[in-house]
């Protein structure tokens, strides 16, 4: 009878100890919480509940499992996937810690930050520190969870010795990962493009979504994604709008006859960007920029805060130029002479 109440004594205490553990540590992290709200830190490790108590459980059972008599004939066993659970929810743990502190330090520089393009910089940063930190947890964990079998250790002996020659092949065979590993943190430590930022990547313009320590994927204006080697953005040239501001200036071309009021067309603009609510009040211009036998080119310019506004500003001042000749001044629009229905002296 003693050998059937004794490891049931042991498992229901631990998992008694275990639930009462983490229940008082929520309750310690949610009262530091509800006191310094402007940390949140506090309501972040509340994530950590579920690994500590499995950490717990598992490290109480571990330590009693022989005394307590679970399982006599299959001790090895039960010692051998007590350990790996200890192990791998150790590594869980580590990387949920990981993941509050950096969501934490991001979310409180988020807040009183007041330059946009920093904010992005440090969130760029920081998401690639926690890929970087929790890569080297869960390969450490696995690492130590395979040297817990005696069979595990003669075989990392004997690699050892040809570790020369796989290295060399593991580098040859991996060097567009690693490249792609570096390149990946030049992009978060070098500021050369950010979480946010718009580009033009290969003709597409777009935000940058998302970075990794191997690709980087560009949210297109359509809503398409575009997934591309974080290595291309060390190699190659490309437009980051959002580099030294986000500001842009818009561009409008027309082609108009060479009688065009060009002083009332200007006057026109004048008075159109003020209800135009893209137009950020920084400058404008309407300039005669070339001229052509049977047309002049009218370059019309306008700023705005950001890539998205330029585009609808743009489209909004080419939209009401052209409709504004056509109404008043119809004879400004281009004119194509139509052919001459007359067929010319065959040869």
């Amino acid at each position: 009878m003693e050998s059937v109440l004794r490891p049931v004594a042991v498992i229901g205490g631990s998992l008694a100890v275990t639930l009462i553990a983490g229940w008082a540590a929520d309750l310690v992290l949610r009262r530091a919480a509800a006191r310094h709200p402007e940390t949140p830190l506090w309501g972040l490790l509340r994530h950590c509940r579920l690994p500590f108590q499995v950490v717990l459980c598992a490290s109480l059972l571990r330590g009693a499992y022989r005394q307590a008599g679970i399982l006599p004939d299959h001790a090895f066993v039960v010692g051998s996937v007590l350990n790996l659970v200890l192990i791998a929810s150790v590594a869980w743990l580590a990387v949920r810690i990981a993941t509050a502190a950096v969501d934490s330090v991001y979310a409180r520089y988020a807040a009183t930050a007041a330059d946009e393009a920093r904010v992005r910089r440090v969130r760029t940063q920081v998401t690639l520190i926690h890929r970087v930190v929790s890569a080297v947890v869960i390969v450490v964990a696995v690492a130590s969870m395979l040297l817990t079998f005696p069979q595990m250790r003669a075989v990392g002996a004997s690699m050892l010795a040809s570790a020369g020659v796989l290295g060399i092949v593991a580098g040859i065979a991996a060097q567009a990962a690693l490249g792609n590993l570096f390149a990946g943190l030049q992009i978060a430590f070098g500021d050369t493009v950010r979480i946010g930022d718009t580009v033009v990547v290969d003709k597409e313009w777009g935000t940058v979504e998302e970075i990794t320590l191997t690709f980087l994927t560009v949210r297109t204006w359509d809503e398409r994604r575009i997934t591309m080697p974080v290595s291309y953005f060390t190699s190659k040239p490309y437009e980051n709008w959002s580099r030294g501001g986000a500001e842009m200036t818009g561009t409008v071309y027309l082609h108009l006859d060479h009688g065009a009021p060009v002083p009332l067309l200007r006057e026109h603009l004048e008075q159109l960007l003020p209800g135009v609510p893209e137009w950020d009040g920084r400058a404008w211009a309407l300039v005669v920029t070339d001229t052509t036998p049977h047309t002049i080119q009218i370059r019309a310019t306008a700023t705005a805060k950001d890539a998205a506004d330029v585009w609808t500003l743009r489209c909004t001042i080419r939209e009401q130029l052209i409709s504004w000749l056509a109404t008043h001044h119809p004879d400004a629009l281009p004119r194509l002479a139509p052919p001459d229905p007359t067929p010319g002296p065959s040869a």
